[in-house]
Order: structure tokens, then C-alpha cells, then sequence
């Protein structure tokens, strides 16, 4: 089962400060037929305005990834992580049993402009922890690029939870595939440009939830960079 859901559809939220799509409800946006794919439970696309950020807050039992597109994400947190996260590093933080963090456009000209990604943990009340990883972009061109997992193979961030991130950049022939399990869901998500997702023609913000599939096609792209989930079926 293939649902092909266009940019356009997600929620949108203007703070003045922030700009944000939603892919699933969250904070003043909720609709009930999208609460979650999976253990996927947000996908939000900020863009935070030069000299402005989010002040201190508080998360508990979530794994959360940051996935920074242009500008740089200062981070910092009670456990004493003082960070940059540029383009190109993905960031995990494990909230566990209780982390407070602030997050920062220091820059006085461009935004930044990023991911904010939350799954579900299968172990609940852990240490928070803190993980940031940097992935050439060699190594996600024409590839799907395993970038977060349960076990932090092939140098990606390890997540405590039943998932699977994967990161790539397609353009002319480059193509992929992926083998998924048709008890498990995958979700897609690009992030620019355009490309071919199982005979799906998705462009950026557009995403694919696919379930009961066995595998996972990408060609044709146009100066695209996706991800690709493989997540829990809740």
C-alpha cells in the first residue's frame, strides 16, 4: 500500500521567528488522520530567523534527530553539550528520563534552515544521552545512506528504537533500492528536488507512506535529497 501525501497538505505554523511545516499534528496543529507513521511521530521543517531560537525546553522519553539543510543549529543542554550542528552532521538526542536544551540561529543574515525529527523509543526512562555524527556527501550520492540506527552501524547515530533512518542525493541515473519488510512501514521524505519513488513522482516536502511493501525504488532524480524510514509498525 502506497499514499502519497504533497507538500502543500502538511500543517503549517508562522511564529515570525520560525516557520514551520508539520508532517504530523503537532502543537497547534492536529488532524487526527496524521498522528504518526509508524513510531515516526513528527517531522517538522523549520526555518528559524537569523538572531533567534528556541529558549530552553524540556523533552522526556522521545529519540530526537536534527537534521540541519543550510545555516548551522547552536545546541545546547543539562548535559553539558555545547554544539554546532552544520549541514551535513546529523544530531541524536535521547531524552530518556528528562533533558532540557535550547536551540539558536546565531547568525545576523541567514536562516537556518532544518529537520527536527521525533521517534518513539522502545526503552523507556534511559540516561539521556547526546550523539553527533558527521556523513560526507560522498557517501549519500546515489546512495541511501544509513545515517541513524538501534546500533549505530556503518558510523550512523544509534537511536534507542526500532528504526532506521536512511539519507540520500539523487540526480540523472543515479538510482537505489531498498529491501523492506511488508510487516514493518517506510516512510519517505523529500527534503528538495524531485524523484521517482516507486513510480510515485514526489517533489520536496512531498512524503510516501508505504506499508505491506517489499521494496523500496528511487530513480529519475533532479537535484533531490530524500530520507528514508524503516520503522516499527506500532
Amino acid at each position: 500500500m502506497l499514499k502519497l501525501r504533497r507538500s502543500e497538505e502538511r500543517g503549517y505554523a508562522d511564529h515570525g521567528w520560525l516557520k514551520s511545516h508539520h508532517s504530523f499534528s503537532f502543537a497547534g496543529y492536529y488532524d487526527p488522520n496524521h498522528m504518526g507513521w509508524g513510531n515516526l511521530r513528527v517531522i517538522n521543517e523549520d526555518r528559524i530567523e537569523p538572531g533567534a531560537g528556541f529558549g530552553k525546553h524540556s523533552h522526556r522519553n522521545m529519540e530526537i534527530i536534527s537534521y540541519v539543510l543550510s545555516g548551522e543549529l547552536a545546541h545546547q543542554d543539562s548535559m553539558s553539550n555545547i554544539k554546532g550542528i552544520p549541514p551535513g552532521d546529523v544530531q541524536r538526542m535521547s531524552a530518556g528520563t528528562g533533558v532540557t536544551h535550547s536551540e539558536f540561529n546565531h547568525d545576523k543574515n541567514e536562516f537556518t534552515h532544518f529537520l527536527q525529527i521525533w521517534i518513539e523509543p522502545n526503552i523507556q526512562e534511559i540516561k539521556p544521552g547526546y550523539e553527533q555524527k558527521t556523513i560526507p556527501v560522498a557517501e549519500k550520492r546515489g546512495l541511501l545512506r544509513i545515517v541513524a540506527s538501534p546500533t549505530g552501524e556503518e558510523g550512523s547515530v544509534q537511536i534507542h528504537a526500532d528504526a532506521k533512518l536512511y539519507a540520500g542525493l539523487f540526480n540523472g541515473q543515479e538510482k537505489a533500492a531498498l529491501i523492506l519488510d511488508p510487516n514493518r512501514k517506510a516512510y519517505v521524505h523529500v527534503i528538495k528536488g524531485q524523484l521517482l519513488v516507486n513510480d510515485q513522482e514526489l517533489n520536496a516536502g512531498d512524503a510516501l507512506l508505504l506499508e505491506q511493501e517489499t521494496q523500496l525504488n528511487i530513480c529519475n532524480g533532479k537535484d533531490a535529497e530524500v530520507l528514508v524510514f524503516d520503522l516499527a509498525a506500532q
